[in-house]
């Protein structure tokens, strides 16, 4: 691909554009950034680009600045059917992911890891394994770092360990992940990919350039697996958290059990492991694997494995109060990721429920609803929407917003209970991500840990 004097379309001024408006610039080309949002509403990104030689078009996409575009990089999160990528597919100008871009200059292998629910866990838990184990490792993707920032740096670390999303994979041509990590697929993100066909595929695509010498690690309890397994050409290597595997990774007497094809057998216990949750398992049991495919020590593995604390807004510890506890899940924002939350209690839950609604099932939630949860709060701008699920199904109540229903659940809660944000839905009704409104949830939650009942009224 060159670059230098090519005419290269960003669309989206967030960190990934920036960083990729950086690299190109620096490999001589000419740039130029549209996005939806007003100047007004960019100020600190336009900040960040300081004095770099590029072009903004803000406020509006309008096609015209198509007629000189040698391609276009999407930022993480355009959808498909973007008016601007619609047009450029009609014209044949090539759209290009920014980890596509940022694997045509790298040098270093990589470690991919995608998955409806549990990636970003993943990702840095093979991060710190690795790190135990005594390799520099850069850690970055989806999660923060952008790829392209690695591409455009001395490039200094032995493996690359990224999170990468169905977004990102939309646009892949030549992406070539030495080792691939497909946590799970369920119902996520049909407000984008349109169909779970769709987004299935995209996320499938993480496979499509690997080889034999490369290895692919699958859920062998994931519906899906059976038929995917038959297209890859990588080794694949299996984990299941609900049958004993003759190779691979599983659970058995509360222990994780790797077995490889000469017939070793190691013991991982779990009993001093932080993570909660069947749903971490996985992600361990994942991890595991891809640490003792690189070749990391057992022994680096367990350390590496007691010392992780896991992540904020994932199933997060927030404090307890008259025996009540409160667990912040902000990042919880698809159905399946509701139900790996509801599964990790044995206590009575009050589930708080809502927000944007991404195109999720809520229906599949039924059972779990009647099994674990006893009351069902649901806010935001998907409440009644939701209501129309899986409303009455238990007790249900609707209040607008996440401060309300965070305290009508500590009215309704006693002792033994556990309440539980884990909404199943994007934040941006409310918020302007899960971390703020994890936070959010945080701060109240915090302020009845501190005055109890009695200082609410």
């Amino acid at each position: 691909m060159v670059l230098d004097g090519s005419r290269v379309l960003i669309i989206g001024l967030g960190k990934t554009g920036i960083a990729t408006a950086r690299f190109l610039a620096g490999k001589g080309s000419h740039v130029l950034i549209t996005d939806e949002k007003p100047a007004s509403e960019l100020e600190s990104a336009i900040h960040a680009l300081g004095d770099l030689a590029v072009d903004l078009e803000l406020g509006k996409q309008a096609p015209h600045i198509l007629s000189a575009v040698d391609f276009i990089v999407p930022s993480p999160g355009v959808p498909p059917f973007n008016y601007l990528l619609t047009e450029a597919r009609t014209k044949e100008i090539p759209i290009v992911s920014e980890i596509e871009l940022a694997y045509r200059y790298l040098q270093k292998p990589i470690i991919a890891i995608t998955g409806t629910n549990g990636k970003t866990t993943t990702t840095r838990l093979i991060g710190e394994i690795l790190t135990h184990g005594g390799k520099k490792i850069f850690v970055g993707g989806n999660i923060g770092n952008p790829l392209i920032e690695f591409a455009d740096s001395s490039q200094d670390a032995d493996l690359l360990v990224v999170e990468v999303s169905s977004f990102q994979l939309q646009w892949i041509n030549l992406f070539h992940p030495r080792i691939s990590v497909l946590l799970n697929i369920t119902h996520d993100h049909l407000d984008y990919h349109m169909s779970f066909e769709e987004y299935r595929s995209a996320k499938e695509r993480i496979f499509a350039n690997q080889i034999v010498d490369d290895c692919a690690v699958l859920n062998a309890d994931d519906p899906s697996t059976g038929s995917l397994s038959e297209k890859i050409r990588a080794d694949i290597m299996y984990f299941s958290s609900s049958r004993i595997l003759n190779e691979g990774i599983f659970i058995d007497n509360d222990s994780v059990h790797w077995r490889d094809r000469q017939g070793r057998d190691e013991k991982y216990p779990v009993d001093t492991v932080q993570l909660q949750g069947k749903h971490n398992l996985e992600n361990i049991m994942a991890s595991i694997l891809v640490a003792r495919h690189c070749g990391c020590p057992p022994d680096a593995v367990r350390e590496a494995l007691e010392a992780f604390v896991g992540l904020p807004h994932r199933m997060e510890f927030v404090g307890e109060r008259n025996g009540v506890q409160f667990y912040n899940d902000s990042k919880g924002t698809n159905v399946g990721a509701v139900i790996r939350a509801l599964e990790t209690f044995s206590r009575p839950v009050i589930l708080l429920l809502g927000g944007r609604d991404k195109g999720g099932d809520f229906t599949i939630l039924s059972d779990l609803l009647r099994e674990r949860v006893k009351e069902l709060i649901l806010f935001g701008e998907a409440r009644k929407e939701i209501y129309d699920h899986v409303g009455g199904i238990i007790k249900t109540h609707t209040v607008e917003g996440l401060e309300a229903s965070t305290f009508m659940a500590w009215k309704l809660s006693s002792d033994g209970d556990v309440v539980l944000l884990s909404p199943g839905c994007a934040s941006f009704d409310e918020f302007t991500s899960y971390a703020e409104r994890g936070d959010y949830f945080k701060k109240w939650v915090k302020r009845i840990i501190d005055r109890g009942k009695e200082g609410i009224e």
